[in-house]
């Protein structure tokens, strides 16, 4: 006999940063399997020490780990467990960042400025990831960064089949909050069945640079019910300009939807004093107590994010969770 067969065994597992380990857990939860248990813990100088308790050999790896505040510390503990699963010989590794960090420096908009969101990619490719499974990414080009494939969910149906629930009856206006924005609100029009199309659009005073002085909005929204849609929230000074700006026009209520709320502070504090009656959000990043709103409603992202890690585990098609095509 001139060869050994082996029967080919896949195994799934699933690992868990300590930046919101809850989201991790909810995920295994959906999936059947719980997260590998892990020896973490910073050194005295701030050095990240991660070792998995269990042999991963041979395994489908999936790293979930949400790059909230304290970012940096949280991009280094991933890269640290990607490479150690590397070094402990897991046959494919997929990090999962439901934020992709550094996303908004997705170009050079003038001399000696990095681009960060490459940096990231290059980074986690050095370390040995596979593939990238992300929610929302702020411009869809970042998928390019990353040399190997980049599955990129939308959180859209999950945040428009509440709206449509919600507010089913009353008559809608998506709003984008700013040119950049128009695309995504586009879709989300598509989503909710025709509804009219609105955006704010900030004037600017040629004399007076870097500087708003005007704002208006363009499309019809006296009388119905605005829908302000956004990929993330950080500080919240845009969405809740441009909430001022709908009230003023006549909207007869101000809602928002977004996937990622980072909220920065003053956020907390802009949201609870604007005329925004509900922000829609997903739990991509966790949201202490101290940043809880009773007009925040947050939805989990976890069914959607255990149904792609499935479908990539038995080399599924992802897209199809979509409405696309095998």
């Amino acid at each position: 006999m001139g060869s050994i067969v082996a029967e080919n065994r896949k195994s799934l597992m699933l690992f868990s940063g300590r930046g919101f380990p809850e989201l991790a857990r909810e995920i295994g939860e959906v999936l059947g399997v719980a997260p590998t248990p892990a020896d973490a813990y910073d050194f005295a100088n701030g050095e990240i020490f991660v070792r998995f308790k269990e042999s991963v050999r041979g395994s489908d790896a999936f790293v979930v780990q949400s790059i909230t505040h304290g970012v940096n510390t949280w991009i280094m503990e991933t890269l640290i467990m990607v490479d150690a699963l590397k070094r402990g010989s897991a046959k494919r590794i997929t990090v999962v960042l439901p934020f992709y960090p550094y996303s908004r420096q997705d170009k050079k908009h003038r001399g000696r400025e990095p681009i960060s969101a490459r940096l990231i990619a290059d980074l986690l490719k050095t370390a040995g990831a596979n593939r990238i499974l992300t929610v929302d990414l702020h411009t869809a080009q970042i998928q390019g960064f990353f040399d190997g494939p980049v599955d990129h969910l939308f959180a859209m149906d999950i945040l428009a089949e509440y709206v449509q629930r919600k507010y089913a009856g009353r008559p809608m206006t998506v709003v984008a909050p700013d040119s950049g924005r128009v695309r995504v609100a586009e879709r989300w029009t598509d989503r909710l069945g025709g509804c009219p199309l609105a955006f704010i659009h900030k004037t600017r005073d040629p004399l007076k640079p870097n500087q708003v002085v005007a704002n208006r909005v363009v499309g019809e929204v006296e009388g119905r019910v605005c829908l302000i849609v956004d990929d993330m929230i950080d500080t919240g000074g845009t969405i809740c300009r441009a909430a001022d700006i709908l009230r003023e026009s006549g909207a007869a209520d101000v809602i928002v939807a977004s996937t990622h709320a980072l909220l920065s502070d003053p956020a907390t504090e802009r949201l609870k004093n604007s005329p925004i009656s509900e922000v829609v959000v997903t739990n991509t990043l966790p949201l202490p107590p101290e940043k809880q709103l009773d007009k925040l409603t947050e939805l989990s992202i976890a069914p959607l994010l255990a149904r792609a890690i499935r479908e990539v585990f038995d080399d599924g098609s992802v897209t199809t969770l979509f409405g696309g095509l095998s």
